[in-house]
């Protein structure tokens, strides 16, 4: 038996069950049905792991989907060593994610087509992450851009969420238009969508060029660019990142599985995947750096003014997302999926810490929380954890792969990797300061809120307190594996990934690395100490240096004003043309002009020839003979 068969459809029949059963027959035990199937499917990863470990990979096709001339694609499966571990961080994260679900959504109305939606989406993302084509990957890229529609804006009923729902899915269409049309120019390249034939074939085309409107462009470059752009609406990179941080309107368990599981993982992976394409184009690296680096910066500069806890990690997400593009920028790919492995464990328990706060507090704002370490002591340990590893901290997990990444950039040896670097260092001071800003302002001090709100306040129930230790673990180890050699590690994680990601050419000394960790470290414990300053000694310098630096701190506060300009330059143009344009002319003069004017002009006609039928037999008469007459004189002509 093909027992990896299990990992992607064990999801899909839960989906299956729980949306045809669960109103009538399962209701509010839908999670009996969805948890353990992804509990099944961790399992199975687990074991495809430890195939894989042992040399085993599988490259399969299921059976052939379309057949339409020379276009031939089949639905099929490639486990290696990539696959591999995005199965555990896909499977693992959200088995325990969907556990914690439980008890954050008990009593919803939705709870069984929540947890239906829940398996769909995991669904999706395996069959992104298996799949043998870019068809299967587009299939899957699509399924999850779905279900965060369907999981976003869950409780509809709210117009913030609806509005949320609908503004990542039609972002994200900017996007996948993009990765549409470089998954049709790779089968019009090499006349086959299949991974490795693609991936042999790609250096053979190197060189060439296409005519776009009279210019020759590269065409490697312009597919890697073109598959880029649906990583950057995927993955919530400059410009299409204003998605994300509204996906917040969705449960708490959702925006865990979104941002450290699924959907935003998938433009990461995408371009790892494809690193054999990316590799022969120094523009399509270059923009990938370059992206990466510059949103990184720019999501944690708004995470540092953000009093929404959810919307914090968000831009956190965005952030630590921008970091793993700048890695495969500059070709550490394997550093690059490191940090996304990672990044799942302390991202997802970022998130169920802050769900398990809202659920004690009922409100997302931190500047209403403060002293809630008393209440909820492990919420408030693991949530330090997962600040401490997030901040790059020495010993937890997030220190390895984000060290990784910026030894990475500096060691890379070129200019960009040099400005990427710079960035990066600065990012490791910002990270740890909003982080821990968060966690001192919501479990330090005294409680800012009314004392109704402070009488409610309870640590959460074991349901949702046992996977926010179990992901406290992944926390503190998931990074292990990754432990660099110059600290007596075996960089495991990248000599498993190098088969399929390689390994990036690096100029540096032992001396060196040690310096940029060294550097790295002091920067991000200073951030912890300025953030401790500000929140915990001298709480009132932080409202005086926003009055002092009012403009600045209003872009920033405001994220850099970005909605309001798509609002101004895309929304409402886009708006009047519906309502000026499409609704009163197109719709009302030619679309309702042809509906209406045709049965109108056919009626006229019949007004017109009903006339003729007088039912006076002289009048008949004269019509016959009028026509015989014709006839006749036709004839004789």
């Amino acid at each position: 038996m093909k027992l990896y068969l299990l990992i992607p459809f064990l999801p899909l029949a839960a989906f299956v069950i729980n949306i045809l059963f669960g109103r009538t027959l399962i209701r509010d035990k839908a999670h009996w049905v969805s948890c353990p199937t992804i509990i099944g499917s961790l399992v199975v990863s687990v074991i495809t792991l430890i195939d894989v470990i042992n040399g085993k990979i599988i490259n399969e096709d299921l059976y052939t989907w379309v057949v339409s001339e020379k276009f031939i694609v089949s639905i099929g499966f490639l486990i290696d060593q990539l696959t591999a571990v995005m199965l555990i961080v896909v499977t693992g994260v959200g088995s325990l994610i969907f556990i914690y679900s439980i008890g954050y959504m008990h009593g919803d109305k939705g709870y069984y087509r929540y947890f239906a939606y829940l398996s769909l989406f995991v669904f999706f993302m395996l069959m992104l992450v298996m799949g043998n084509n870019f068809l299967v990957l587009y299939l899957g890229w699509e399924g999850v851009g779905l279900c965060s529609y369907f999981l976003i804006g869950f409780w509809f009923e709210k117009k913030s969420a609806s509005d949320a729902g609908k503004k990542a899915f039609i972002t994200c269409r900017f996007g996948d238009f993009g990765f549409a049309l470089g998954v049709i120019l790779i089968f019009l390249t090499f006349g086959t969508l299949h991974y490795v034939p693609v991936f042999d074939e790609v250096k053979g085309v190197a060189g060439q060029t296409i005519n776009i409107l009279g210019w020759e462009v590269d065409l490697i470059t312009l597919i890697a660019l073109l598959l880029f752009a649906g990583a950057v609406g995927k993955s919530a990179q400059i410009p299409l990142h204003v998605w994300l941080p509204d996906a917040m309107e969705g449960p708490t368990p959702v925006s865990a599985l979104i941002h450290a599981a699924t959907m935003v993982t998938a433009g990461v992976f995408m371009v790892a995947r494809c690193n054999p394409i990316f590799n022969l184009s120094e523009v399509a690296m270059l923009t990938v750096a370059v992206i990466g680096a510059v949103t990184s910066l720019f999501a944690a500069t708004i995470a540092i003014f953000q009093n929404d806890i959810k919307r914090i990690i968000a831009y956190s997400t965005i952030s630590h997302l921008g970091m793993m593009f700048a890695a495969c920028g500059v070709g550490a790919y394997a550093a690059g999926i490191f940090h996304l492995y990672t990044h799942g464990f302390f991202k997802a328990l970022l998130f169920l810490a802050a769900g398990s706060v809202i659920h004690a507090a009922h409100h997302n704002d931190i500047q209403r929380m403060g002293g809630l370490k008393k209440y909820q002591p492990i919420t408030y340990i693991t949530m330090l954890i997962a600040a401490l590893s997030a901040g790059g901290i020495p010993g937890l997990a997030g220190f390895f792969s984000k060290d990784e990444i910026i030894w990475s950039t500096f060691a890379s040896g070129s200019p960009v990797g040099t400005l990427v670097w710079i960035l990066m260092i600065a990012i490791a001071f910002f990270t740890p300061f909003y982080s821990f800003r968060m966690i001192f302002l919501t479990f330090h001090g005294k409680f800012r809120g009314t004392h109704e709100e402070e009488h409610h306040l309870h640590e959460s129930p074991p349901v949702m307190t046992i996977p926010l230790m179990l992901l406290a673990a992944g926390a503190l180890g998931a990074g292990w594996v990754g432990i660099p050699t110059i600290l007596g590690g075996g960089a495991h994680i990248a000599h498993f990934l190098e088969p399929v990601l390689g390994h990036p050419e690096l100029h540096g000394t032992h001396a060196q690395e040690f310096g940029v960790m060294g550097l790295s470290t002091t920067i991000a414990l200073s951030g912890i100490v300025i953030a401790a300053i500000l929140y915990l000694i001298k709480t009132y310098l932080p409202l005086r240096l926003a009055q002092g630096f009012s403009g600045i701190y209003r872009v920033v506060f405001n994220k850099y004003y970005v909605d309001e300009l798509y609002n101004l330059t895309i929304v409402k143009p886009g708006l009047w043309i519906a309502d000026s344009f499409i609704e009163r002319f197109t719709d009302a003069k030619i679309i309702e002009g042809i509906v209406n004017g045709v049965p109108r002009s056919i009626g006229r006609f019949a007004g017109i020839l009903r006339k003729v039928q007088t039912g006076i037999t002289q009048h008949y008469a004269i019509i016959m003979a009028a026509g015989v007459f014709i006839l006749i004189v036709l004839i004789l002509w």
